[in-house]
């Protein structure tokens, strides 16, 4: 069998809200959660888990998610609509612009628990 990514935990303090940000930005439906998860499930099969970590502190980790053109636009505008800050940069230096170095587009932005995510169109490889 090949090696295929299969599920993450991301850590969070409210995991029913930060599940919703993540469904509602990339039109996801609803999908089976147990125990300490809440569950969202990519359209590849890949399972998200949000869960709140034992310690209070969490520490901000980076996700970047593939999208197409269209999902992008729906998306970037929901992300405006809310009022949620993008950058073209992962160094917060390009405000409100769209990164297009890599043959398609891309934004960066944080979700409700503070971790960095990214949104492109086109693949970097």
């Amino acid at each position: 069998m090949p090696v295929t990514f299969n599920h993450t935990i991301i850590p969070c303090r409210d995991r029913e809200a930060t599940a919703r940000f993540y469904r509602d930005l990339f039109e996801l439906p609803e999908a089976p959660s147990w125990g300490p998860f809440t569950n969202i499930q990519m359209s590849d099969g890949v399972l998200i888990q949000f869960a709140a970590p034992p310690l209070d502190e969490i520490q901000m980790h980076h996700y970047a998610f593939l999208v197409d053109d269209e999902l992008f636009d729906r998306a970037r505008q929901r992300l405006l609509d809310q009022g949620v800050r993008t950058w073209a940069d992962p160094f917060q230096q390009q405000p409100d612009k769209i990164n297009t170095e890599h043959g398609g587009r891309g934004v960066y932005f944080f979700d409700p628990a503070g971790h960095g995510l990214e949104m492109i169109t086109r693949p970097y490889l």
